[in-house]
């Protein structure tokens, strides 16, 4: 028979959120009168916008008819889509050719690591959303569970939490690969800086590092001076990747819908546009 992905197996109890909807079934079974209040994953509470579920509407009819039925779509989004990204999130400071469009963040996250191949070295905040973690596991990135740690073998683990201000000592992080950075932090909710981006984007430029920033939950940043983009920092665009995706602002978590921008400045170290591999 074929062999298993060995790299699965290092996976603790699976991924986080079946396990957490697994025990939550299994304390129903127990006791079937208990109302359960979940914090565990980030769903939606509303219904879809009514203007979303009428153009979902007229986009199904459409492919029904022959005269404006079409097919496959662009597969780095509608033109359109990529081009109001750009415009009305990013006021402009990205082009619509570095938006690609796609069925999420979650996705675009676990998808990048087939870019940079299982040799990459990466460091990831912690607490951080499980798929940073996971999706490295799996790729083959990492070595076995470690008890005695609580952590995977060749992670740096870059402790966030209120003590430091839920910001890491650079000087004390060593260099890696790549850095995934959330912010607002899934599960902390801490908002970084500008001051704090700042730092952690010339800390890439300094170690030649590619940050893999998920700002799936800036819509939710209220404050006008903390930074919703890590583009809204000078010098990112040679360094960073962002993912981001509509299911927190309007609640497409079951439809999905999202975007990772890739500047056509990023490159690998042999001067290859990694925007070419992720086209």
């Amino acid at each position: 028979m074929v062999q298993r992905n060995p790299h699965m197996a290092k996976l603790q109890a699976g991924y986080l959120f079946p396990e957490i909807r697994r025990r939550k079934n299994e304390l129903l079974e127990k006791n079937p009168k208990s109302k359960i209040l979940s914090l565990g994953v980030g769903d939606t509470t509303e219904p879809l916008t009514p203007v979303v579920v009428e153009g979902l509407r007229e986009a199904v009819v459409d492919l029904g008819r022959t005269e404006t039925y079409s097919g496959y779509g662009a597969e780095q989004g509608m033109k359109e889509v990529r081009a109001r990204i750009a415009e009305k999130l990013y006021s402009g400071i990205v082009a619509a050719d570095e938006v690609f469009v796609s069925d999420g963040a979650k996705p675009d996250t676990g998808r990048l690591q087939l870019m940079f191949g299982p040799e990459v070295t990466i460091a990831v905040q912690d607490p951080a959303y499980p798929v940073y973690v996971d999706g490295s596991v799996i790729a083959g990135v990492t070595g076995p569970y470690s008890e005695e740690q609580q952590g995977f073998e060749g992670i740096t683990y870059m402790k966030c939490t209120a003590e430091n201000g839920f910001f890491p000592d650079l000087e004390s992080i060593p260099r890696t690969d790549l850095i995934y950075w959330c912010s607002p932090n899934n599960p902390t909710g801490a908002v970084s800086t500008k001051e704090q981006l700042q730092q952690l984007v010339q800390f890439a430029l300094k170690n030649k590092s590619i940050i893999i920033f998920d700002a799936a939950y800036n819509q939710f940043i209220s404050d006008k001076d903390l930074p919703r983009s890590i583009y809204e920092i000078e010098g990112a665009k040679k360094c960073a990747i962002e993912v981001s995706s509509f299911s927190k602002p309007i609640g497409f978590t079951g439809v999905r819908l999202g975007w990772t921008i890739v500047p056509k400045e990023l490159q690998y170290d042999d001067g290859t546009p990694i925007s070419k591999d992720w086209n």
